[in-house]
């Protein structure tokens, strides 16, 4: 089955099963080492905790589940082929900050003074990762650093925080770049913006209007939805106030429940303009919930849509890291999100390797800067150093064809 296609309900609900059932032991085994329990790695060294604080419930959780369970399969890999590195386990502590910025917080602060991880990764979405970057800062004489987040946004890339974190993924400044380019060279001008209310779609409202600022344009409307919106809400309201505006195609900031919630208002109110979204929004759960809302309103939800992605497609076996996460990976299981949490697994692990077979903080981070120039299967080398912790820069394009996701050249 091809990644972008709806998986049926039963794989489905198993791939959320398998996805819950691993997180908790993961999470049991990570507490079990950081507790000084028996644990262990094959050859009785102490296990590298990364501690972990991101979505596992509510109408999001499927980024935090997709997130994990991608760099999960890969930690698994190393441990169960190589014993870990240097002798030592990879293992992940778990804990849900419900795409809240209080829980994140919290559970930061849990992760960092009393369960000791050795760095923190995996987070989700730019209002928890802002909120906890103070603590970083807070911290920093621990040398504890915040390694892949999935956000674009630009507080984590700029100081005083940006020596902190270790961004991989692009920015949602060059995402929307992107995205803005592919519709200019398409004929539009009259663009629109959906943004979640809250400092992510803040970002990468910011985004689109600098991106289209570059053509002499700035975005003809702006509508808002609260965070954590569920996809049974109406955005008839939202659909209305751009289509009246004179809007000719749409950028929405969001995750996949509201983004698809608008994305079916749209289309049931006869409105067919091309609507885009950042990678951010999970864009296979977010076909996902259209093909599900397609059949009950017998209407095809799934056309003229366009997707920025920060990694390449999960069918495109050119690429040998994809084709390492799809051998080890379930059928109609594989994503665009689970696919980055692999490569976050992938990137890490390498600079574990580097740091040597006693790691400390420190080494750790200059093993991460020490990546610029590597290439982790994906065609485009890292750009880490000693004065930029931000990986890659590029982004690929995906649109809908036939119910499913296909990469699309960028203009």
């Amino acid at each position: 089955m091809k990644s972008g296609a709806l998986p049926n309900a039963r794989v489905r609900g198993l791939r959320r099963l398998a996805t819950a059932a691993v997180s908790c032991v993961w999470a049991l085994s990570a507490a079990g080492a950081a507790s000084g329990g028996d644990i262990v790695s094959p050859t009785d060294m102490p296990a590298i905790v990364v501690g972990v604080s991101n979505v596992q419930s509510g109408p999001s959780s499927d980024l935090g589940h997709e997130l994990v369970l991608g760099s999960r399969s890969y930690f698994d890999l190393i441990n169960r082929r190589d014993g870990g590195i240097h002798g030592r386990r990879i293992s992940i502590l778990l804990k849900d900050d419900r795409y809240e910025p209080d829980p994140a917080v919290e559970n930061t602060n849990e992760l960092i003074e009393r369960d000791k991880v050795f760095f923190l990764f995996d987070y989700v979405g730019t209002p928890t990762l802002t909120r906890t970057l103070p603590l970083l800062r807070y911290y920093q004489s621990d040398n504890i650093v915040n390694v892949a987040p999935l956000t674009g946004a630009d507080p984590q890339r700029l100081p005083p925080y940006s020596q902190f974190v270790f961004n991989i993924r692009a920015s949602y400044r060059e995402e929307t770049r992107a995205l803005v380019r592919y519709f200019y060279s398409k004929g539009y001008r009259k663009l629109g913006i959906v943004a979640q209310a809250d400092a992510y779609g803040k970002s990468g409202e910011l985004g689109v209007n600098d991106a289209l600022a570059a053509f002499g344009l700035t975005a003809l409307k702006i509508v808002t939805y609260r965070r954590n919106q569920p996809f049974e809400d109406d955005m008839s309201a939202q659909v209305k106030i751009l289509r009246d505006s004179g809007v000719d195609a749409v950028i929405t900031v969001g995750v996949y429940g509201p983004s698809a919630a608008f994305i079916r208002d749209s289309r049931m109110s006869g409105w067919d303009a091309p609507i885009a979204n950042l990678s951010f929004v999970d864009s296979v759960a977010m076909l996902d919930k259209l093909h599900e809302a397609s059949r009950r309103l017998k209407k095809d939800l799934t056309l003229n849509l366009v997707n920025g992605q920060v990694v390449p497609s999960p069918d495109d076996l050119r690429y040998p890291l994809v084709a390492e996460y799809r051998a080890h990976t379930a059928s109609g299981a594989a994503t665009f999100i689970g696919l980055e949490g692999w490569l976050n697994a992938v990137v890490v692990t390498e600079a574990l390797r580097r740091a040597g077979p006693d790691p400390s903080r420190v080494r750790f981070i200059r093993a991460m800067e020490s990546l610029h120039g590597w290439d982790p299967g994906i065609g485009t080398a890292l750009e880490f150093s000693p004065t930029s912790h931000q990986g890659l820069h590029r982004v690929w394009l995906t649109r809908t064809a036939d119910g499913r996701w296909v990469s699309e050249d960028p203009p």
